[in-house]
């Protein structure tokens, strides 16, 4: 009906117009003394006189008129065009089309308004614009596609046009959005092989959940429709499904459109293993380094995943020595009797080149100098692969960007130089911490802290923590210059205020602990960096009521006023593929500190190791284990206010922060009566082991910046005589949830104490903003 209507107007428009040129037409051609327009309210005259094929002296004709109409229809910007001559006079007479002044939207919740006023900009329909009825038409269906592309199948949409003054419209849309249509059923028919629930895990869309409400994954979406059937077809490829194909897809709507049947229709095809693979072409005389870097098996199943792997490898390889357009080819030969396939690797080195140029693009606040110190890869140097990925890795291990890329472009003219361009996007690298704790016996207790890592763009960071609770402040201030050598030698300053009142009695005793000190880091690998530095402690306690014994004993040793000089060294590796969300990987971790100056002496040591196996495309088993270790020296006495603390987040989850004490201390405590009020918690031995197991959250989907996880934690606490027996050793399980959010990663966690002992203090939930284990 409405193409019938569109019809009919343009009929009526074309012989209105006929008419009107015919009119033009039936006057005898004369010489143009003068031209007036008249009509017109906002557009230009100028704008009529430049679009009119007739100027004044010109002679006055058939097909200049008709020229003149279609001239200014075209500029859509009037309703109506005449053209009256009278004594040599042509007189322009138009009218004008009304001008969009305001666009308005109501009832939409789905989408920001910006987005549709976006939306209708691009098809012409905007504050200014002329209105055009036929554009008004194109927004309602354009506003329809946008719903429709969220699955929102029943929205409604009303137009009103209000005129207003100055020949103005202003347009309002009222969007009804009804109900989102539902994914109720996914199918997938002719597979044989593998179960259909074990083929739908492998899809984003499914037919929902209890955290529906959050992914969106039952909503229907024509483009993550394609990418689940991409998934599906890549999964069947290294199954050996060599000749699996994807026949049709059918979705259908309900009749209420509320909900959508999906179904995938396949042909498996036979599985195929390979009986053998072969090399072909130029690999520039290194045959057995390539031979080296095949994963594909001969004997087991056709994997297009290792195919891929490999010929990357080989074009990767070729790259090393300067061969920057090296390319590998795989070529398969299917023999269906014996279900077998023969695999040629076809390798072309193509030719050398040099890098000429290394481009800078998106970086828009960090420095060109930030990014260009980590390159490996020197201009007018040979193109060399390697030192293009390391450099590459290295700008993206700054935690800068959201994405890092690499572009290589041939420089026009010449056959062997390219140019390099490293393509950043920035994202804010000001991140805040946020801890907190809940206990029986102390309520809530919050830690705040703030740091900024590419502080002015300058790649430095800037680092403070503060705790303001009533029984202990903290003031912290550090800064890390990653460059404060040219050869990449790193230094970093913290300078730290503590107090600790363990009771809120006036009275009630206190220690407070100054300290400052100075590392420089030292890369020696990739991987590898060691660090020296030194630094400077003041400590002092305030007696008062409720001092320990062992506070006391110290100040009778060393004084209530104790200064010290220690010395730091240590050493990391990692080598993890990711530092927000590892799957893979390691970390190391040797730290030392010796006091060889001031009233106290003594070393303490930290050894950690983390590893992270991927048990599955999804889900990842973490380990932690560290040793801590301290001692006095030169005949002294370890000092007990440099005492390891051990429990809650980052060591035993469920026990109270630093709460956890010695088999030493428990039975002072038991020989005591009870009284804990000679007790200081925490020893200069420490071990903690944790295990988590990570996987996405369930209706979550794939997404890895959400996670559930579960763990178990095991600890144990040792003062200078007790042995390090298992038997003293505290464990507790529990789950939590892992969230990369825009201020960190977030942790929530729920632990149950399963191994304790009289006088522990719990705290079975606890939250965390800023830690990543």
């Amino acid at each position: 009906m409405r193409l019938k209507s569109i019809f009919v107007l343009r009929t009526v428009a074309a012989v209105v117009a006929g008419l009107v040129a015919h009119a033009a037409i039936a006057l005898e051609p004369f010489a143009v003394r003068d031209i007036r327009v008249e009509g017109l309210q906002r557009v230009e005259a100028g704008t009529v006189f430049a679009s009119i094929p007739v100027r004044v002296g010109d002679t006055y004709s058939d097909e200049k008129a008709a020229a003149s109409i279609r001239s200014l229809f075209a500029l859509g910007l009037f309703k109506d065009v005449r053209i009256e001559a009278k004594d040599g006079v042509l007189v322009v007479v138009v009218e004008e089309r009304p001008t969009i002044a305001d666009v308005e939207f109501s009832g939409s919740k789905e989408f920001d308004k910006d987005i549709l006023k976006k939306a209708l900009r691009d098809i012409g329909l905007a504050d200014g614009r002329p209105y055009d009825k036929a554009l008004v038409d194109r927004a309602e269906q354009e506003l329809k596609r946008q719903y429709i592309s969220k699955s929102m199948y029943t929205t409604e949409i009303v137009t009103t046009v209000t005129p207003i003054e100055r020949n103005r419209v202003n347009l309002s849309f009222a969007v009804s959005e009804g109900d989102v249509a539902k994914i109720k059923e996914i199918r997938i028919v002719g597979a044989r092989a593998f179960t259909e629930s074990r083929l739908l895990d492998l899809f984003d869309q499914d037919t929902g959940g209890w955290l529906s409400w959050y992914t969106k994954s039952n909503r229907y979406s024509r483009t993550k429709l394609n990418a689940d059937i991409e998934t599906l077809r890549s999964f069947y490829l290294t199954q050996g499904y060599l000749e699996f194909k994807v026949d049709s897809t059918q979705v259908a709507i309900s009749p209420d459109k509320q909900g959508m049947n999906i179904t995938v229709n396949v042909t498996e095809g036979d599985r195929f293993a390979v009986s053998r693979i072969k090399l072909a072409g130029n690999y520039l005389g290194k045959e057995e380094e390539f031979q080296s870097l095949i994963t594909i098996k001969a004997g087991e199943a056709y994997n297009s995943d290792q195919v891929a792997q490999t010929t990357k490898a080989f074009s990767d390889y070729y790259g090393n020595f300067g061969y920057a357009f090296g390319r590998a080819e795989a070529k398969t030969d299917i023999d269906r009797a014996t279900n077998q396939v023969e695999i040629t690797l076809v390798g072309d080195p193509s030719r050398r080149a040099y890098v000429r140029r290394i481009n800078v693009a998106g970086n828009d606040r960090t420095r060109d100098e930030v990014i260009r110190r980590e390159f490996r890869q020197l201009e007018a140097s040979w193109y060399d692969g390697e030192k293009i990925r390391q450099s590459r890795n290295r700008v993206d291990r700054l935690g800068y960007f959201k994405e890092v890329t690499m572009d290589t472009q041939e420089v026009p003219g010449t056959q062997d130089q390219v140019d390099l361009t490293v393509n950043v996007v920035e994202k804010p690298t000001g991140s805040i911490s946020l801890g907190a704790g809940v206990s029986s016996a102390d309520g809530l207790g919050l830690t705040f802290g703030f740091r900024q890592e590419n502080a002015f763009g300058s790649g430095s960071s800037l680092g403070v923590e503060v705790n303001t609770s009533k029984y202990n402040r903290t003031l912290v201030f550090n800064t890390t210059n990653p460059y404060f050598t040219e050869d990449g030698v790193s230094r970093t300053i913290n300078l730290a205020q503590r107090t600790s009142k363990p009771y809120t009695d006036i009275d009630s005793y206190s220690v407070q602990t100054t300290g400052a000190s100075m590392v420089f880091g030292v890369p020696f690998t990739e991987s590898d960096t060691v660090f020296l530095g030194g630094g400077f402690d003041r400590t002092e306690i305030i007696p008062g009521t409720l001092l320990p014994t062992v506070y006391q004993d110290f100040a009778n040793e060393f004084g209530l006023v104790t200064y010290s000089l220690p010395l730091t060294a240590g050493w990391s590796r990692d080598t993890r593929d990711s530092a927000l969300v590892p799957s893979t990987g390691r970390v190391l971790r040797l730290n030392g500190e010796w006091s060889v100056a001031g009233d106290l002496r003594y070393v303490r040591s930290t050894a950690q190791v983390q590893q992270f196996f991927p048990v599955s495309k999804k889900t990842t088993l973490a380990l932690n284990a560290q040793v801590d270790l301290g001692m006095g020296t030169d005949g002294l006495n370890y000092p007990v206010l440099k005492n390891y603390a051990l429990g809650g987040l980052g060591s035993v989850r469920g026990f109270e922060q630093g709460s956890l004490t010695t088999a030493t201390q428990r039975a002072a405590v038991i020989a005591a009566g009870g009284l804990t009020t000679g007790i200081a918690p925490g020893g200069p031995k420490k071990i903690t082991l944790n295990a988590e197991l990570l996987s996405p959250f369930p209706g979550g989907g794939s997404d890895r910046t959400l996670r559930w996880f579960g763990f178990v934690d095991v600890g144990g606490i040792y003062g200078p005589n007790d042995p390090v027996v298992l038997d003293d050793m505290r464990a507790s399980v529990g789950v939590g949830v892992s969230w990369i959010s825009p201020v960190g990663p977030l942790r929530l966690a729920f632990a149950k104490p399963i191994r304790q002992f009289d006088g522990d203090k719990m705290q079975s939930l606890a939250f965390q903003i800023g830690t990543s284990f």
